[in-house]
């Protein structure tokens, strides 16, 4: 509920918040506003204040996904360091954002197909920056003779998904703990590479 007093911000965050468990938990063409509205504890017409539509909103929390993926690599990644460094830098950050904000991730995956043709145009283009950052990074091995693959972008797709994948599946402390399960996906990354050992 809206406490007495909290601010514009906050009740923004708010709506995020529970948009993002609403359409993980039913789909974005089931979820409505008045659903949306009575999770936050405010009025159904004060969202408008606040988002310009349904689709808009979901628009808005695919596009910040990946915005804030995008800059979390760019700050989990040292340039400065060789790219077997940055791989395990890489797979480290993947799989900790992936399991931290799996609704998210399984929104954005599912309902990509709900979103306009310029706004789907739009998300496409900033997963294709995310992509090429990880191609970039694998090239780079190539060049150095720390990775042995044919195709840079064929080996980062296959590791996307092989990281990827565990927002899916993962729960703490049935099989491994976090650090557990990225210390496994490093070694995984590494012969999927084809790295020196």
């Amino acid at each position: 509920m809206r406490t007495v007093g909290s601010s514009g911000p906050e009740t923004e965050r708010a709506i995020h918040r529970a948009a993002i468990d609403l359409i993980a938990g039913h789909g974005f063409e089931a979820m409505n506003l008045r659903m949306l509205a009575k999770e936050v504890g405010i009025k159904a017409g004060s969202l408008y204040n606040y988002i310009e539509n349904k689709q808009a909103l979901l628009f808005h929390l695919l596009e910040s996904i990946m915005v804030d993926m995008l800059a979390g690599l760019d700050a989990a990644i040292d340039p400065e360091a060789p790219p077997l460094t940055n791989l395990g830098q890489l797979v480290d950050y993947h799989i900790r954002v992936h399991i931290d904000r799996k609704n998210e991730v399984f929104i954005g995956n599912m309902e990509l197909r709900s979103l306009s043709e310029d706004q789907r145009r739009r998300v496409v283009s900033l997963r294709r920056d995310y992509e090429d950052r990880i191609v970039a990074i694998i090239a780079r091995g190539r060049a150095s003779g720390d990775f042995h693959v044919a195709s840079d972008r064929v080996a980062a797709f296959a590791l996307i998904a092989m990281m990827t994948g565990v927002y899916s599946w993962f729960r703490p402390g049935k099989q491994l703990n976090l650090d557990q399960l990225v210390e496994m996906h490093v070694d995984l990354a590494r012969s999927l590479l084809g790295a020196k050992s």
